[in-house]
């Protein structure tokens, strides 16, 4: 199965240990140097339907993605999931 980037953004995150939906990818970190994929990203949840902002957005390093299906990606994370701000665009 080949995927492109836009693929992956209507897949939804499934953590397999704690079944906790983690949201669609919204971004993906690359290393120039070596030309491969390091993370992909998820937003945080929605405060009060959005009104007051966001949770930190969930950084999934590829190391701990599982199974990538036709609709959903399981991550089997290691150790505590990484939570990051969402940088503002320029």
């Amino acid at each position: 199965m080949i995927n492109t980037f836009s693929d992956l953004r209507y897949k939804e995150v499934i953590d397999v240990h704690s079944g906790l939906r983690l949201g669609y990818v919204c971004d993906a970190e690359f290393d120039d140097a070596e030309g491969r994929l390091i993370a992909l990203i998820t937003p945080g949840r929605a405060k009060l339907f959005g009104l007051l902002g966001r949770e930190d957005d969930y950084v999934l390093p590829w190391g701990c993605i599982a199974r990538i299906g036709g609709d959903i990606i399981l991550v089997d994370p290691k150790e505590k999931l990484q939570r990051r701000k969402r940088r503002r665009r320029l």
